[in-house]
């Protein structure tokens, strides 16, 4: 019976974190011109397909299969072999609800390149990021993993997903360079196709994030499941107001996108404490990684690097600001609860080398991609748009349609004759 609740309940959450990636394709969707707001979805449709088959081959052996090293597992490949036995809860319930996790870190990449670069560049990197995630995510998720050992708490994986995914949209934007005109010419409208459907996707997230959060307990009989879902709601709403607040004292304005990314920030950044932390912290936490957020949208302007959706002020700034903040607030070991340097020691290290693995692991393959001259698509296509170009059709056949053709009425059968 224990096994049965398990099952049913992680079954359900995975298909929460599953659903988080139509948040993704609506969020970015809506956040890049209209002209290209197909090709996101491609992007996120290949996170999926791609993602899961490389995950089930080779993924979920080396996160938990066992090892020696700690570095990674080797073995339990196809879901075959020696892997981690969990108490209660089959193999492949534990290999579908990874396996929404690991699609989700790569999805991350997807909103940071969105514009410019080659889907087929992007269905590589897939495929390289699942991988190179998968190692990271031993390290503290596999009792075996080093940072395990060292006692590192990343109860949903603010690191092994978030910073992992933040820092690899990092090397990825950085890698690919920014649209053409985005910082030569200011005055280059590069609006948002759709600003009520990112919000969607926006909800659509927070709804997934009580799945990510709170079925991390891979069990439905944890005492946590009521604090881990308050602490996520509670930081989510606190990073949103932050985050708008900071627009108004600096913009004279009430952003839509900031406070879309500001409850964004609050998720990301409350997930490796959710079940660490009390009311307070998941405050705390969240509120100030909604003010992070917004200095870091205005950093990456600063240094020209080009993120339409803000992928990196969102997943990378909040997911190690998040991290380091359970050696802090952790109700039990936190710094400010007496519990010394130890664990805010374990977090800085776990968190910067998440998020150094990301960005090189990235940075090479984009390499290395670049070197054959397929990372991005030609100035041409860029200008026409990806949607046309790549994939053969537009999102939105009606901003094609000339007006005269538009305005005229239809004649029916009758009227013809």
């Amino acid at each position: 019976m224990i096994t049965a609740i398990n099952t049913i309940w992680v079954i359900f959450a995975a298909c929460l974190v599953f659903f988080m990636e139509g948040g993704f394709a609506l969020l970015e969707a809506g956040l890049v011109q209209a002209k290209n707001a197909l090709s996101i979805v491609m992007k996120v449709m290949a996170d999926v397909t791609v993602g899961s088959i490389v995950f089930a081959a080779v993924g979920f052996g080396l996160l938990y299969a066992r090892s020696g090293s700690g570095w990674f597992g080797f073995g339990g490949f196809f879901l075959h072999g020696q892997l981690v036995q969990l108490p209660h809860l089959p193999t492949p319930v534990l290999w579908f609800f990874e396996m929404a996790f690991a699609v989700a870190a790569v999805s991350i990449v997807s909103g940071a390149v969105s514009e410019r670069m080659q889907f087929s560049a992007y269905l590589i990197y897939v495929v390289v990021g699942v991988v190179a995630y998968s190692v990271s995510a031993h390290w503290v998720w596999n009792p075996d993993g080093w940072l395990h050992r060292l006692g590192m708490i990343d109860f949903a994986g603010s690191s092994v997903v978030h910073a992992f995914g933040g820092f690899s949209a990092l090397a990825a934007a950085w890698m690919v360079g920014p649209r053409n005109g985005r910082f030569a010419h200011p005055e280059t409208p590069f609006r948002p196709s759709n600003l009520p459907l990112a919000f969607a996707g926006t909800f659509i997230l927070w709804f997934g994030w009580f799945g990510f959060n709170a079925g991390s307990t891979l069990s439905a009989f944890s005492p946590l499941i009521g604090t881990i879902v308050v602490n996520t709601m509670l930081a989510a709403a606190a990073g949103a107001l932050t985050a708008l607040a900071m627009t108004r004292v600096t913009q004279h304005t009430f952003d839509a996108t900031m406070v879309m990314n500001g409850a964004l920030s609050g998720l990301v950044a409350i997930t490796a404490g959710c079940a660490s932390v009390n009311v307070l912290g998941a405050l705390v936490i969240g509120g100030a990684a909604g003010i992070l957020m917004a200095w870091a949208t205005t950093a990456m302007e600063a240094i020209r690097v080009d993120d339409p959706v803000g992928a990196v002020p969102v997943h990378a700034v909040s997911g190690v600001f998040g991290t380091m903040a359970v050696g802090l607030f952790a109700v039990r070991g936190g710094l400010l609860y007496g519990g010394g340097l130890h664990l805010l020691g374990v977090q800085v290290l776990g968190s910067l080398t998440i998020a150094a693995w990301g960005f090189a692991v990235t940075a090479l393959a984009l390499g290395a991609i670049r070197r054959w001259g397929t990372l991005r698509v030609s100035p041409h296509a860029e200008s026409e748009g990806l949607d046309l170009r790549i994939h053969g059709h537009r999102a939105y056949y009606h901003l094609t349609v000339p007006p005269e053709t538009a305005s005229k009425p239809r004649l029916n059968r009758e009227q013809s004759s």
